[in-house]
């Protein structure tokens, strides 16, 4: 089976990192002299603890998104309302993109009480060659969507949407296809 997880699981409860700034509200600012200097405190001579010496820049390739992750929260964006419909007209190919206006129209994942919709997993199956079919979970507020859709690497080594489904209604087909 070539279905893979991308997204690593992330713990309810746990905290984001402190946010460390001197002008955060509730703090005293630092006190300065009428001169603008700051006001001297006396140094206490002691024992001085070595620096230790500087670690080297990282300097390599930045890792590039995987086109599921960047599809993802593009369509995201597009299905919340936070991009226009026609920013994926070069992203799409087929009728990905009259699904996604067509979706876009309805506003599945707008909410009206402020809370952004997230991805908060991916996972794709490698359909064939140069195809992927991905399904993504939507958290919005106290809901869980799923989103799904197709990727194809095109010969011109671009992926693109070919196809757009969230839960919910699907777009009519016509016959004549």
């Amino acid at each position: 089976m070539n279905k893979v997880m991308t997204r690593t699981k992330r713990h309810p409860g746990t905290r984001p990192p402190v946010r460390h700034d001197p002008r955060r509200p509730g703090r005293t600012p630092a006190r300065t002299t009428p001169g603008g200097g700051r006001l001297a405190t006396p140094q206490r001579p002691g024992p001085t603890a070595p620096t230790p010496p500087p670690t080297p820049p990282l300097t390599g390739p930045v890792p590039q998104p995987r086109p599921t992750d960047r599809f993802a929260d593009l369509l995201l964006a597009v299905l919340s309302g936070g991009r226009p419909v026609h920013s994926m007209l070069r992203h799409t190919a087929g009728r990905a993109y009259d699904e996604l206006a067509w979706l876009a129209e309805r506003g599945p994942l707008r909410s009206p009480h402020g809370t952004r919709p997230v991805v908060r997993d991916i996972g794709y199956y490698v359909a064939g060659q140069g195809a992927l079919e991905v399904f993504a979970r939507i958290g919005a507020g106290e809901r869980i969507l799923a989103m799904a859709f197709r990727l194809e690497h095109g010969p011109d080594h671009r992926w693109r949407c070919t196809a757009v489904e969230l839960g919910g209604p699907r777009l009519p087909h016509p016959d004549d296809d």
